[in-house]
């Protein structure tokens, strides 16, 4: 199996995310942000992207409303992928992106919970003595801004 680089681009007016695509596992990896301006991708940082990373094709992703009609990015998104194709004749795929920001939201919300909880875990079982003990062997009171000082 060949091993090809793909750059993929999430398309925004304000913003577009590059993302670097291994084919051979599938990962993409955010590489960075480049500014657009009214919906005028940078197209220089393009060029600057594709001349380091020699991809091979190109992936650009379409959101999709639940209902899988289009949303009203659609256009501007269609209207970047042909001028890609024109400026740097490469092969395009179109990704959906129906449920990927959901996705991305529920996978947040549960990253926050498990810190959250661990946080607690931890606080509940060292009493909440632990924060403050080390505060008190620094020389600091935790419950002003005033250090303590030894009259010994």
């Amino acid at each position: 199996m060949n091993h090809l680089t793909a750059l993929g681009f999430d398309y925004g007016k304000a913003r577009i995310g590059v993302a670097v695509i291994n084919t051979l596992t599938g990962v993409a990896t955010p590489q960075s942000v480049i500014a657009a301006r009214d919906g005028a991708p940078d197209w220089d940082a393009i060029t600057r992207c594709l001349q380091e990373w020699k991809p091979a094709r190109l992936v650009v992703g379409m959101p999709r409303k639940l209902d899988s009609s289009a949303s009203a990015m659609q256009e501007p998104i269609e209207r970047f992928i042909r001028q890609l194709q024109g400026r740097y004749q490469l092969p395009v795929d179109v990704v959906s992106e129906q449920l990927s920001s959901r996705e991305a939201e529920q996978r947040l919300k549960l990253a926050r919970q498990a810190a959250a909880n661990a946080k607690y875990a931890k606080k509940k079982s060292t009493g909440g003595r632990r924060h403050h003990s080390r505060k008190l062997d620094a020389g600091i009171c935790p419950w002003t801004t005033r250090t303590i000082t030894s009259t010994h």
